[in-house]
């Protein structure tokens, strides 16, 4: 406090101070009004006039505290003096306007001014812990549903009594971190719940539910926790750098259905954000020139980027009608909640992928295990109905219908597992590989006597949507070419019956169109089976071993 040259000082000091040459040099300067009770000195200062409060001994800076007037009516936080019983003996205007109340407050209870507010915690009450050991006690109040109060309570000792005569109280108004913290805890908390499925919930529902249950979950969050009422989700299609829709909630018909693609420019905030993984806080849809209509009368608009692991998965849009409506808490938040919602969405992602693998699997797995079986159902069928032919009509026509069912087998195997593996747009079939559109539904005959080559062109070919029948030597090749329709045939040129050129124009004789590749090892071909065949018409060789790309890229040219 600063003191003029010709005012009054009240000097609060110890007997012991009581002949110190300070007070000498401030008599000479100033009118000097001495006293050593520090409640004297209160009522003096409210009784009297003085310029200005000199504090002079060890208990100087707790005594500060209670100064009357002065600095202390200047800052933000409540200062009070207390006594024994807690009644308020001074207080600063700070502290009258954070208790709200109107009335004097001198005399009264310091609980009563705050309504009786609720201590936090398993604590004790701050005043009865600094009366009780002597040292400084702090706690945190709740005053109704959203003010918080710190609550630091010194003891102040008066002539080297062993208890306190006054508690001097600083009460600090701490509602907007309290409740950010709050937020911050319930947002984590939201993370938690929107990934939480259980084991029966995933047993129980397709992807599409799951999606579902995750939107009605956003919703609920971002109304009831972030308190928006607008929201806009698009998640980014890296192939295209489309912006498609997930959840929209209170947005024009237009905007919602409008294409939007990851770029700064023309795609509005959406697109810019996307593009740059960027917030965006417009203020005023109005000027701002990036902001596309969305939601009606909209006036303001906050846009953040759903990242996971530095990858951009798409945006999170929220708007309002009043000009700026959201700060940099709010964007803070939702930077937040967005990371958990990207978290979430990745883990149905992840569901997605694994279920669409086991699904994969499983029907790889049955598949590998009937595919010897039907072929040698296939092969025995077709000797039987040609050695029947013209003898048993009846018989001839059950064995047909055999066949085709037999042949049927696989083809239902693989329609289950299609339908039991979740398909979405982000998740379009089954098959674990990006399979070729050409190769679906494709019926291809391997001939091999080797059962392992046999066995690898099932599983292999059967991934990329192609329907596979084996057969171990010519003669059984040339019968299921008789009886069945093929789009191409791949044969070794080396046969137990056969050499590759006898084959491949044994083939040519029954279906003359028929697209026939031969294999051969190494270039190993004593007979030469390759030069002869090619002078035949043979288009397309394999020379073993061969890669996967090869081999798809001579059956695509033959399809």
């Amino acid at each position: 406090m600063k003191v003029t040259e010709t005012g009054r000082i009240l000097v609060l000091t110890q007997e012991t101070q009581s002949d110190s040459p300070l007070l000498d040099e401030l008599s000479e300067r100033f009118e000097v009004v001495r006293t050593d009770s520090f409640a004297a000195g209160l009522r003096r200062l409210r009784e009297e006039e003085f310029s200005g409060l000199f504090l002079l001994g060890e208990k100087a800076s707790a005594a500060t505290l209670a100064q009357a007037g002065g600095v202390l009516e200047q800052v933000d936080d409540g200062f009070a003096l207390l006594d024994q019983d807690l009644q308020v003996f001074w207080c600063n205007a700070a502290l009258r306007r954070l208790s709200g109340s109107d009335g004097p407050t001198v005399g009264r209870n310091f609980y009563e001014l705050f309504g009786t507010p609720e201590i936090l915690g398993p604590d004790f009450c701050p005043f009865h812990t600094a009366l009780g050991s002597g040292e400084t006690a702090k706690r945190t109040l709740r005053v109704g549903e959203k003010s918080y109060f710190e609550v630091q309570v010194t003891p102040l000792f008066e002539n080297g009594e062993e208890i306190p005569e006054f508690l001097i109280v600083v009460v600090r108004d701490i509602s907007t971190e309290v409740l950010q913290q709050q937020k911050l805890n319930a947002i984590y908390q939201a993370g938690l719940e929107l990934g939480d499925l259980s084991a029966q919930e995933l047993m129980d529902m397709s992807v599409d539910e799951r999606i579902e249950l995750l939107k009605s979950k956003i919703i609920h969050f971002t109304k009831g926790l972030l308190q928006f009422d607008t929201v806009e989700i698009r998640l980014l299609d890296k192939s295209t750098g489309r912006l498609d829709p997930l959840l929209v909630v209170g947005m024009d018909d237009n905007a919602a259905t409008r294409e939007l693609y990851a770029k700064p420019q023309g795609n509005g905030v959406t697109g810019f954000v996307a593009a740059t993984g960027k917030s965006y806080l417009c203020e005023d849809t109005q000027s701002d020139p990036l902001y596309l209509p969305g939601a009606p009368g909209a006036r303001s608009s906050l846009t953040v980027p759903l990242v996971l692991h530095d990858e951009i998965l798409g945006t999170f849009n929220v708007e309002s009608p009043e000009p700026g409506a959201f700060t940099e808490n709010d964007l803070q938040f939702l930077e937040l909640f967005s990371r958990e919602v990207a978290m979430a969405l990745n883990t149905l992602e992840l569901l997605a992928v694994e279920k669409m693998t086991t699904v994969s699997k499983n029907t790889e797995l049955i598949l590998r295990e009937v595919a010897k079986p039907v072929d040698e159902i296939l092969n025995d069928a077709a000797w039987i109905l040609e050695r029947y032919i013209g003898h048993e009509p009846a018989v001839c026509e059950r064995l047909q219908r055999v066949l085709e069912h037999t042949r049927e087998i696989k083809q239902l195997i693989q329609h289950v597992g299609e339908t039991m593996a979740p398909v979405t747009e982000r998740h379009p079939g089954w098959l674990p590989r990006p399979h070729r559109p050409k190769f679906r539904g494709k019926r291809i005959l391997v001939v091999d006597s080797d059962d392992a080559v046999r066995s690898a062109a099932h599983e292999l070919l059967a991934r990329f949507g192609c329907l596979v029948e084996t057969a171990r030597n010519a003669e059984e090749a040339c019968r299921m070419v008789r009886r069945f329709s093929y789009d191409v045939v791949i044969a070794d040129i080396r046969l137990p019956d056969m050499d590759g050129y006898e084959c491949f124009c044994r083939l040519r004789e029954i279906k003359p169109d028929l697209p026939v590749i031969l294999m051969t090892g190494f270039g190993y071909d004593p007979t030469h089976s390759i030069v002869k065949a090619r002078q035949a018409g043979l288009k397309s060789v394999l020379y073993k071993p061969f890669r996967v790309d090869q081999l798809l890229t001579e059956l695509e040219k033959n399809f």
